[in-house]
């Protein structure tokens, strides 16, 4: 079977992360029954052990499905999004806000992810993320006090060839795979600062979440 070197890469991160949540989840699982024996549940660093433990899952949970591979259309409970979005940033400078009411397929919802994701350059100090979807456009938009309102990378998103950035590297790994994503569905982006905002629009043709 031919696999592209997006595809591979796409089942790579899949396998990582499904290989990573298990050990992570027995370590935490382990952190309860030590509590529960020797009555240190509710120490600083049984406290600090157990918020790594889940900090790290959540962000697997999250990259699962940002990096995973890109033809899975199955739904996504909106809950279960919104959690999973606002779970990853648990314990940073960044807030994160679902403003999406209906079930998405899991493609639209990796999407969404990668958006958020790169939005995060624009808060060099922490702000808030938003997603929202109208109709077939899903539009992302990041506030704070201090925007960073110009960066190189945000040109991928908005037509430049991945060739005149020579100078990128892993942190913008989400841009890359977001342009190509959307190149290979017809789905046009446009990366925008604004006067209090930094937004990225996505027009999603045939939408059917």
């Amino acid at each position: 079977m031919h696999q592209d070197g997006a595809s591979l890469a796409a089942l790579i991160g899949s396998r990582i992360c499904h290989d990573l949540i298990s050990p992570i989840g027995a370590i935490s699982n382990g952190l309860e029954l030590v509590g529960m024996t020797s009555g240190a549940r509710d120490g600083p660093e049984m406290s600090l052990i157990q918020q790594s433990c889940d900090h790290a899952a959540a962000r697997i949970r999250f990259f699962r499905i940002a990096f995973g591979t890109v033809s899975d259309t199955r739904p996504i409970a909106c809950a279960e999004a919104r959690k999973t979005l606002a779970d990853h940033y648990a314990g940073t400078r960044i807030s994160a806000e679902w403003h999406i009411d209906r079930d998405l397929g899991r493609n639209v919802t990796q999407l969404t992810y990668l958006s958020a994701l790169c939005l995060e350059t624009a808060l060099p100090q922490g702000g808030l993320i938003g997603v929202a979807l109208s109709e077939n456009t899903l539009t992302a938009t990041a506030r704070a006090q201090t925007l960073r309102k110009t960066w190189p990378i945000w040109s991928v998103l908005n037509g430049a060839a991945c060739l005149d950035l020579p100078d990128m590297g892993p942190p913008d790994v989400q841009f890359l795979l977001l342009a190509r994503i959307c190149s290979e569905a017809g789905v046009g982006t446009h990366l925008e600062p604004l006067d209090d905002r930094v937004e990225l629009r996505l027009v999603l043709p045939g939408l059917n979440g």
